[in-house]
């Protein structure tokens, strides 16, 4: 699942703050570049590729072929950039780190040139420069975390790493406080705006420091930008929307170089599709400006813990209780059960369940009461004691975690009823058949909550259609950098086996864009439902030549020769 880590390790991961970036790669020292310049620490992983020679087999590719290019072309570009920018080419220890997308699945597309934007001018240089030379340009945020390996490119790789301006100003006349138990809640209390480099460890001191809150994930080194173009879910997006839902404006620099700050008022169509279209379809978004809340007060957490044993009434139980709490804003969730290899090589497997309740811990005891009523002595004693109140910083803390490492493979759906008791003892059932890797991630199903706001969004108000869900469902195995290449196809064929077997007899499904699946037939209609049609549209009308691109792009009909894709017929 979507992450497996206990709490505990969760909060020494947060404590790497720092050291955003580096999180997740293969432990290999990377030595300190001699022949170019050193960037900043998001930029700097402390690892380098992976040495397995099969990584990347995913897509079959390593070089494109823009590798040959002439120098005098790439010193056009560098001409043109400013000095905060730094052009990284092939053969150095820069090139080889920043090279890897989180995913080492895809290690092996290796991009021509990756370029670390100093200024948002930087953003429509490489554009302009891009088109000129008829290399496909890629942006990437943060360290890549796209599963599907789209934020990686055989052509010109984008970092926005050194983009981390922060701004928040102030509302003059906010509304009233609201109070929910021991919580104070200002709503609409500023605009809070961010350059595309900002990952979600970035927005902690605010809260920390200010109160300062906008929904996000709970990954530190996820990007905000890729975060909320394709949604954005996690702990508190039933009280406040998901992040794309507290968007009010966001800067885009177009196929033609050119840049336009849209809203609701200036280029609306393509503020629309900006929240929940996905990434690298429409533009390179540069800058983002939310409506924060401002948080005074504590709420009350929990996280919950069963054995191989308790599974399937623990997972029952807290289905029961997301059900019963969908349309409550104040309570949020993600349930899950996993599978891990103990020291000794044996399956260790579990069920768990995570979040917050902006309340008392009373009342989210007398709500969680279905759930603490299963497992062993051992188990509910613990599980009610995990049950207390804390600030919202630290909420954020203790339900950190960071996504699935080295490699991994990762299937979701939209579910809007639970899983019944058949598709629960599957699950068990399937984790006891997982072939086991040296990754100790394992593998998993997550349930994330939905509800609340979200679901009080209409389908067509955003281009995040799925307003209706009681789940967002990802199902996810990993393996290690140096497994055997049987392991990838042992874990991708589990994988397809246990998320048919979970979906089989539900009604229609839809998938969750920002767990993209390269393998997914319809992801059209999946990620989109009824309003891909109109973000093709829109594409047409911003992209009219699709300049960003990629196998699932809006428009796109697949890929051609690996690298580029074309409109799909209507």
């Amino acid at each position: 699942m979507v992450s497996r880590r206990t709490a505990l390790r969760a909060g020494a991961v947060a404590g790497l703050v720092p050291a955003v970036g580096l999180i997740g790669r293969p432990a290999v020292a990377v030595p300190t570049p001699t022949d170019e310049p050193t960037g900043t620490p998001a930029e700097q992983p402390t690892q380098v590729r992976p040495q397995n020679p099969d990584i990347g087999s995913a897509t079959g590719r390593d070089d494109g072929p823009w590798r040959d290019l002439p120098d005098a072309r790439w010193a056009a570009l560098e001409r043109r950039l400013s000095p905060q920018a730094t052009l990284y080419r092939r053969g150095g220890a820069s090139y080889e780190a920043l090279s890897i997308p989180f995913n080492h699945r895809y290690a092996n597309v290796r991009p021509a040139a990756i370029l670390a934007a100093g200024t948002s001018d930087d953003v429509a240089v490489a554009v302009a420069w891009a088109r000129d030379v008829g290399m496909p340009l890629v942006p990437r945020s943060s360290v890549g975390h796209n599963y599907a390996g789209y934020s990686t490119t055989p052509g010109l790789l984008l970092v926005a790493s050194r983009l981390r301006d922060v701004t928040v100003t102030p509302n003059p006349a906010p509304a009233p406080p609201q109070r929910y138990g021991p919580i104070e809640v200002t709503p609409d209390a500023g605009l809070l705006t961010v350059a595309a480099g900002v990952v979600n460890a970035d927005l902690r001191p605010l809260l920390w420091q200010q109160g300062v809150f906008v929904p996000a994930g709970r990954c530190p080194t996820v990007g905000v930008a890729g975060l909320v173009l394709g949604g954005g879910i996690g702990f508190s997006d039933k009280m406040f929307g998901l992040t794309c839902d507290r968007l009010a404006s966001t800067a885009v620099v177009l196929a033609d170089a050119t840049t336009t700050t849209c809203d609701e008022n200036t280029d609306p169509d393509l503020f629309w599709a900006c929240r929940g279209g996905a990434g690298n379809n429409f533009g390179i978004n540069t800058d983002f400006t939310f409506r924060y809340v401002r948080l005074r007060g504590e709420v009350a957490y929990f996280q919950l813990r069963w054995g191989a044993d308790s599974m399937v009434a623990a997972l029952a139980a807290m289905q029961e209780v997301a059900a019963a709490q969908q349309a409550d804003r104040r309570f949020d969730a993600r349930i899950g059960a996993g599978t891990t290899l103990a020291d000794d090589g044996a399956p260790q497997m579990y069920a768990d369940a995570l979040g917050q309740f902006y309340g008392y811990a009373d009342e989210l005891a007398t709500i969680l009461a279905p759930a603490l009523a299963v497992g062993t002595p051992a188990e509910r004693r613990a599980n009610r004691d995990s049950i207390r109140q804390v600030t919202p910083a630290e909420a954020a803390i203790l339900l950190s975690a960071t996504t699935p490492a080295q490699q991994f493979a990762v299937k979701s759906a939209v579910l809007r009823a639970p899983l019944d008791e058949d598709r629960l003892r599957a699950l068990v059932a399937g984790l006891r058949q997982w072939p086991g890797s040296r990754n100790p991630d394992g593998a998993g199903v997550t349930l994330f909550c939905m509800g609340g706001r979200i679901n009080e969004v209409p389908p067509g108000a955003t281009a995040f259609v799925h307003r209706d869900a009681l789940f967002i469902m990802a199902a996810e195995a990993s393996w290690a950098d140096d497994d055997p290449p049987a392991t990838e196809v042992a874990s991708v064929a589990w994988l397809t086996a246990l998320y048919d077997e979970l979906l089989a007899g539900q009604p229609s499904v839809g998938a969750y864009q920002n767990f993209p699946d390269p393998d997914l037939a319809d992801w059209r209609r999946a990620y989109y439902g009824d309003n891909y049609q109109r973000l093709v549209e829109v594409k047409r009308t911003y992209d009219p030549t699709d300049f960003f691109t990629y196998p699932q792009g809006i428009g796109s009909c697949g890929s051609i020769d690996g690298y580029a894709n074309r409109w799909c017929p209507r």
